[in-house]
């Protein structure tokens, strides 16, 4: 979808922020209703009328409130959806995100089951109305509750008259209504999930599959009518794995005219990573006699949703753009840099800063050979200024430098130890002053919270920062 207004891409990327939200009105509110309901079960037992049964949910004066909420089809599905909310909620915790989130997974999922159960609890009736006021008004004297002999006198007589009740109160419970607010949303998110459906059924052809150094697989595809931008993301499902897990991984590579292929880079970290990467990488077997040669690689069978926007698409967007990455989250910014070495063309960039902040010297062989062929062709052009990169290492265990002579340019730009961050966008808004700088990041929250501080604090170059903040937790 193309979003024409900046402001409006930068709102619709808030959308995990605004489910974020919405979780968490939910839940404040849940408890808030629960808590009402809860007195409302105990007023029922407390309050016990004989003369109206019907209105009460409790079947007889002082009953057990535990028992009228588990024999009762408005507690018992009360019960269940309190239930799946703390799950949902607390399995949603970063810690457990991270430890393991095929709990999260699959517990986020139960708002399938949420949703059916909440429509059983709303016709359960627990509230009720009357539906006959005027033949029997509020107040009004039942056949045994004349006052004719303790009044006796006629016009008090005229009076009870009036006042006696026509006919039995009726009651029924409320018109259910949550499906009128449900509805929309649920027939919307289902025509999504279809059309994600029917869009990724075709499985992609898995090209080539690469081992890099620091646990990293760059995975090459290519699959028909396929098209995507440069800092767009896909979503990968492999039935050999799990087929209802689906991860997100950020495209390192675009298919171009000349170049059908599509890439990503992940990083084994978790099962799931770890068993896809046998599935694409298996051990070989000893007690095969079959000569390497005549070895046949069989893939996993894989599935691929997308592309999805990010905000990492803003970068050619911008007269100046500042990209830092932390480790693997240099990924997004790897298809940018591709775009640059492809010879895109029609974009409003005029110069590119590239932060890459690593803890081994190994993870720069990655992209070592891109940033290599990127320096190489812009000093060809005679732009050696468009490009300015900086390579930081924080571990300095056992440090060497990158040897090979092909990446002379890389060795040259490689610092050991931190970021000065406030010190970097001195000089950049000194470099470039009164213009509009764009701050992409990709990396721990730490330094996301420090750019996002220095980016909202004025400064005397007249030069603006606008954070963008690229998150995959």
């Amino acid at each position: 979808m193309q979003v024409s207004s900046r402001k409006t891409r930068r709102i619709l990327d808030k959308s995990k922020t605004f489910h974020v939200a919405c979780g968490v009105a939910i839940c404040i509110f849940s408890v808030v209703h629960v808590s009402a309901h809860l007195v409302n079960v105990v007023n029922f037992s407390v309050s016990y009328s004989d003369d109206f049964p019907a209105l009460n949910l409790a079947r007889y004066k002082g009953e057990d409130p535990k028992l009228i909420i588990l024999t009762t089809i408005p507690g018992i599905t009360g019960v269940l959806l309190v239930l799946i909310l703390f799950l949902m909620f607390t399995s949603s915790s970063y810690c457990v995100r991270i430890s393991n989130y095929e709990i999260f997974w699959y517990t986020h999922n139960l708002f399938i089951v949420f949703y059916i159960i909440l429509m059983v609890h709303m016709v359960g009736g627990a509230l009720k109305y009357q539906t006959n006021l005027e033949a029997h008004p509020p107040g009004c004297l039942e056949g045994n509750q004349s006052s004719l002999e303790q009044r006796g006198e006629e016009l008090e007589q005229r009076e009870d008259e009036e006042r006696r009740c026509r006919e039995e109160a009726h009651f029924q419970p409320h018109y259910p209504q949550t499906w009128l607010w449900v509805s929309g949303p649920l027939c919307l998110y289902c025509a999504e999930r279809l059309y994600r459906y029917i869009r990724s059924s075709d499985p992609v052809t898995i090209v080539t599959v690469i081992r890099h150094p620091c646990d990293v697989i760059e995975l090459r595809m290519l699959k028909k009518n396929f098209k995507a931008r440069p800092g767009q993301y896909i979503v990968l499902n492999c039935p050999g794995v799990s087929s209802f897990e689906n991860h997100p991984f950020t495209l390192t590579a675009c298919p171009t005219e000349n170049k059908q292929t599509f890439g990503i880079h992940l990083r084994v970290v978790g099962d799931w990573t770890e068993r896809f990467t046998q599935l694409l990488l298996p051990e070989p077997r000893i007690d095969l006699e079959i000569l390497p040669m005549v070895q046949q690689r069989r893939y996993p069978k894989l599935y691929v949703d997308g592309p999805f926007g990010s905000p990492s698409e803003e970068v050619f967007n911008y007269d100046v753009s500042l990209c830092v990455a932390g480790g693997i989250g240099v990924t997004p910014f790897a298809c940018v840099l591709h775009a640059l070495l492809d010879g895109w063309t029609g974009f409003r960039l005029q110069r590119l800063y590239f932060v890459w902040v690593c803890r081994e010297l190994q993870s720069f062989y990655w992209f070592a050979e891109l940033l290599s062929a990127l320096h190489h062709k812009l000093w060809k052009e005679n732009r050696p200024d468009y490009f300015n990169l900086k390579l930081y290492v924080s571990q300095t265990d056992s440090l060497q430098s990158m040897s090979e002579e092909k990446f002379g340019p890389l060795t040259s730009r490689l610092l050991v130890g931190r970021p000065r961050w406030k010190l970097l966008l001195d000089e950049i808004g000194r470099t470039n002053k009164h213009k509009r700088v764009g701050v992409f990041c990709c990396g721990p929250k730490g330094i996301s919270r420090t750019l996002h501080r220095l980016c909202n604090s004025s400064r005397s170059s007249g030069t603006t920062f606008e954070f963008n903040k690229e998150s995959f937790s």
